[in-house]
């Protein structure tokens, strides 16, 4: 019998919630299981997953072959404060785009000011004319 881990879909439509299962591989995603080890919700940010590690790691000892995303949930698991240095990081990332979009937005400035002052100069032309 070849077992792997993986998620079975959980919650409502557009709303997803899943449970780490350890499953025979032949049975289908949301069907029999033999354990739940875990959960993960991919809507919520930050820490979204909880995985009791240790069984699975006896599960894969056993040889069970866990799915890419249960691997990386295994890994952020293992590991919380590196995976919160990595969701840190890619949060200044997101802070530090913004500030390189305004340069971009400095060459349609000087053409603002431009459109404004054509007005501004036939008023001045229109009280000349009538005096």
């Amino acid at each position: 019998m070849a077992v792997s881990i993986r998620l079975r879909r959980e919650g409502a439509k557009n709303r997803p919630y899943y449970k780490v299962v350890v499953a025979d591989s032949r049975s289908p995603r949301d069907g029999k299981f033999i354990e739940i080890i875990g959960t993960y919700d991919p809507k919520t940010p930050g820490n979204n997953s909880s995985l009791n590690v240790e069984r699975a790691e006896y599960w894969i000892s056993k040889g069970a072959q866990p799915s890419d995303t249960v691997r990386s949930l295994i890994k952020k698991n293992k590991n919380p404060e590196m995976a919160a240095k990595k969701i840190a990081a890619a949060a200044a990332k997101k802070a530090a785009e913004p500030a390189k979009s305004p340069p971009a937005s400095e060459p349609a400035s000087p053409a603002e000011p431009a459109a404004p002052e054509s007005p501004a100069e036939s008023n001045p032309a229109a009280p000349e004319a009538t005096s």
